[in-house]
């Protein structure tokens, strides 16, 4: 539950920072009014690059789209790989984790008073603080800040650089809707979000389900009432998208998790709360105790078999 209410957040946050973004660009009679630091930084040398491309070299507006949009995506490509391994450093952690965590959240679940409850939740917020481990699974505003200027100059420069709304690329009208491209843009960032959700546990898999369906709906949706320049635009960053999903999920996850199991190998996990105030049933925390030991005995009997096996 936690990890869903994360990725809510955080796509609450996404989507709030697209629509504070929105703002910096005025509009009058569907066209950009030249106002908006947004606009005048990004927007307008991003359009004079498109124009540069599609006029001085001669790739037409549909490929000078495609240049600018991977271009701006080759030099964001560094933050958000980053962001992605800080994130998946928390969540594997917090997998390697879940058998230490676990009978403290089930001792929080089955608290029968506030007290009880209370102290229990300190138990699991000591825990994680001793082991390094954040509740908000390293998702940092300060990357997604930086990117999201850009993605939104991308969409601006793409919907009103002059010239695009009359172009064609590949018999389709830049100016006017495309529902091949709103199709293929539906598909590129639905296999992203299926890529996210492998190794996952099943059960949170089941709980990403409705998140892997809504982020393909919401480009669908947006898709199906922008011209094609912006789809276009769309489509090259699911592209992005899901090569940043692959190096996430099939390099940067498995470093990870050789590397935590290294951790915690020389550093074994730490549960001390000793210092909290404890005002659960002895009989409870017993019973607490020993599904800590014997899931810990789990987790280093893993790794002496993954040594074993190495050898």
């Amino acid at each position: 539950m936690k990890k869903t209410f994360r990725r809510i957040l955080y796509s609450g946050f996404t989507l709030s920072a697209l629509l504070l973004l929105t703002g910096c660009v005025q509009t009058k009679n569907g066209q950009p009014t030249g106002n908006g630091w947004v606009y005048n930084l990004l927007v307008k040398p991003m359009s004079s690059i498109i124009e540069y491309f599609a006029n001085n070299l001669g790739w037409g507006y549909g490929f000078a789209i495609i240049g600018v949009t991977i271009l701006v995506r080759l030099l964001i490509l560094p933050l958000g790989l980053n962001q992605a391994y800080k994130a998946s450093y928390q969540q594997e952690k917090m997998a390697y984790l879940k058998p230490v965590l676990q009978p403290l959240q089930d001792k929080m679940k089955n608290a029968t008073t506030p007290e009880a409850k209370m102290a229990a939740q300190q138990e699991l917020m000591q825990v994680q603080k001793d082991n390094g481990v954040s509740m908000f699974g390293g998702i940092g505003c300060l990357p997604l800040l930086i990117q999201m200027p850009f993605f939104s100059a991308l969409f601006y420069a793409a919907r009103y650089t002059p010239g695009i709304d009359q172009a064609t690329f590949f018999g389709m009208n830049l100016g006017q809707r495309s529902l091949v491209l709103v199709g293929l843009a539906g598909v590129l960032y639905l296999i992203q979000s299926y890529l996210s959700t492998i190794g996952m546990p099943e059960e949170q898999k089941a709980q990403m389900k409705s998140m892997m369906i809504m982020s393909p709906l919401m480009i669908v949706f947006m898709s199906l009432s922008s011209p094609a320049g912006v789809t276009l635009y769309w489509v090259v960053g699911g592209l992005f998208g899901i090569i940043q999903q692959l190096i996430t999920t099939f390099m940067i996850k498995p470093s990870l998790k050789k590397r935590i199991d290294r951790e915690f190998e020389e550093n074994p996990p730490v549960v001390n709360t000793k210092d909290i105030k404890d005002v659960t049933p002895k009989q409870a925390n017993v019973l607490v105790q020993e599904n800590m030991k014997k899931n810990l005995g789990k987790n280093s009997n893993r790794n002496a078999g993954k040594q074993n096996k190495n050898k």
